[in-house]
């Protein structure tokens, strides 16, 4: 990440230094809780799916005995159930992350993770200082971090409740 007169780079992308609304450092949480439901609610479909599927090969007129047949949907049942699993794990096993989230006047935010605390802090004084002085030109190598977005919950959450003038984040 670099600072280069009025612009911040964060890997390949460019962010014009008077665009960016809100710099902060947060603790990045996976979503235990919505994994846990999701892994539910699919493995409830999958299972009504395939009981279906079953109870419509039952019913066939034509349906055989052998035995191929119940061997290849027992074999589709355990594979869809193994997905489910593993994908109920990698979210329950993921680590929370500190991070410095750097929001723009538009839709764009940029994370950066970073095992020190302080060290994020730092570098958000730092950008703080570089939108009050343009001419500020600094680089510091951050870590890369590759995280799979469904895992994790980012940003606020805001609940509205009646009708127009609703201003602000209530925490």
């Amino acid at each position: 990440m670099r600072v280069t007169k009025r612009l911040l780079w964060v890997g390949d992308a460019v962010y014009p230094l008077q665009n960016i609304a809100r710099v902060y450092v947060f603790l990045l949480h996976p979503e235990r809780k919505r994994a846990v439901f999701r892994f539910l609610k699919r493995l409830t479909i999958a299972s009504i799916v395939l009981l279906v599927i079953s109870l419509s090969n039952d019913a066939s007129p034509g349906a055989d005995d052998t035995g191929g047949s119940q061997a290849a949907f027992m074999t589709l049942g355990f594979a869809v159930l193994c997905y489910l699993v593993v994908d109920l794990v990698s979210v329950l096993l993921a680590q929370p992350h500190h991070v410095l989230a750097i929001e723009t006047n538009g839709n764009s935010t940029a994370l950066i993770a970073g095992s020190n605390l302080e060290a994020l802090r730092r570098l958000t004084q730092d950008l703080a200082y570089a939108i009050e002085n343009p001419g500020t030109e600094f680089q510091v190598r951050v870590e890369t971090l590759n995280i799979n977005p469904r895992s994790y919950q980012f940003g606020d959450n805001v609940n509205m409740y009646g009708g127009a003038n609703n201003v602000g984040i209530a925490r």
